[in-house]
């Protein structure tokens, strides 16, 4: 300790001036066809940034958009049951099975009789005998047929209706919001740093369309040697030299890392090469018009 207070550099922490660095990045696989605002321009939060090609995503919404209608249509049906003019055809049809049904039966008595009176074969009577109970069936058949229709629609329906129609709502809402995506926007009030992509080229999704530097207070991000890491507090108040300036500005440490590293290639000299250091971020008070990257020094103790 005693042999790291004689070297001046032991009880500096070098680093730069940092400012929060907001990084947005394409989720689709589009072409740039506008950047309105040029780099190095402040932005407030929502002002857009880049534009890319939307015509596929909007053919899809507008496709999602038809299946909630469609979902909607459907669920519509199931609520007003059957129409008058399904109930009445129905309704004609038991009067026609009816009637076959009478006639049916008068036919296989018909048959009876003249099988007992052996007029008739017994293939006949089997046949008039089939007809009637062919003619039963159909008569159950369009009873049941128009007890279904004015009975109504089940719950079941309904509720596996609304659930369609929720699913096609859902997926209209997800394909909206991927299609706003397409419109990058600052999230936040920030300097639009960096815009990588040129109109015209297509990105894939994960690329980096715009870089914002975001915060109007700047801070230092410091290397602290590791005899000075005990004795540091957050909220503690150090001076900061920042290259450029005569005098030094006030810094606040807000945090400090748990975990040391060893001293960056920037940070290096004769006598320091070995030390362990630690990641700190002091925020520098009155340092708004300052830009970000400047080499900074925290003071922190006598030189």
């Amino acid at each position: 300790m005693l042999a790291a207070c004689g070297d001046p550099s032991a009880n500096q922490a070098l680093g730069t001036l940092e400012r929060d660095r907001i990084v947005l990045k394409a989720t689709a696989n589009e072409i740039v066809v506008s950047q309105p605002i040029p780099e190095g321009t402040f932005v407030v939060a929502g002002t857009l940034l880049v534009q890319l090609d939307a015509t596929r995503q909007q053919a899809i919404v507008a496709r999602a958009r038809a299946e909630v209608g469609r979902a909607a249509a459907q669920l519509e049906e199931l609520r007003n049951g059957a129409r008058p003019e399904d109930i009445a055809a129905a309704s004609a049809r038991v009067a026609g099975a009816r009637a076959a049904l009478v006639e049916a039966r008068a036919s296989y008595a018909r048959a009876t009789s003249l099988v007992r009176q052996r007029l008739a074969a017994q293939a006949q009577l089997d046949k008039a005998l089939a007809g009637r109970d062919a003619a039963e069936a159909n008569l159950e058949s369009a009873q049941e047929e128009l007890l279904r229709l004015t009975n109504g629609t089940r719950q079941e329906q309904l509720d596996a209706g609304a659930a369609a129609l929720q699913a096609a709502e859902a997926q209209l809402a997800l394909e909206q919001h991927m299609l706003s995506e397409l419109s990058v926007k600052a999230t936040r009030d920030a300097y639009l740093d960096s815009l990588p992509w040129n109109v015209g080229e297509r990105v894939s999704p994960g690329a980096t369309l715009a870089i914002m530097l975001a915060g109007s207070h700047p801070y230092a991000r410091v290397y602290v040697p590791e005899p000075w890491r005990a004795r540091l507090h957050v909220g503690d108040v150090y001076p900061v030299h920042v290259d450029g300036l005569d005098d030094p500005l006030p810094g606040r440490l807000r945090w400090i890392a748990n975990e040391p590293a060893f001293t960056p290639y920037y940070a290096l000299n004769a006598s320091d090469r070995a030390r362990l250091v630690y990641m700190a971020e002091f925020d520098i008070e009155d340092g708004d018009s300052l830009p970000t990257g400047v080499p900074a020094q925290v003071l922190l103790g006598d030189e």
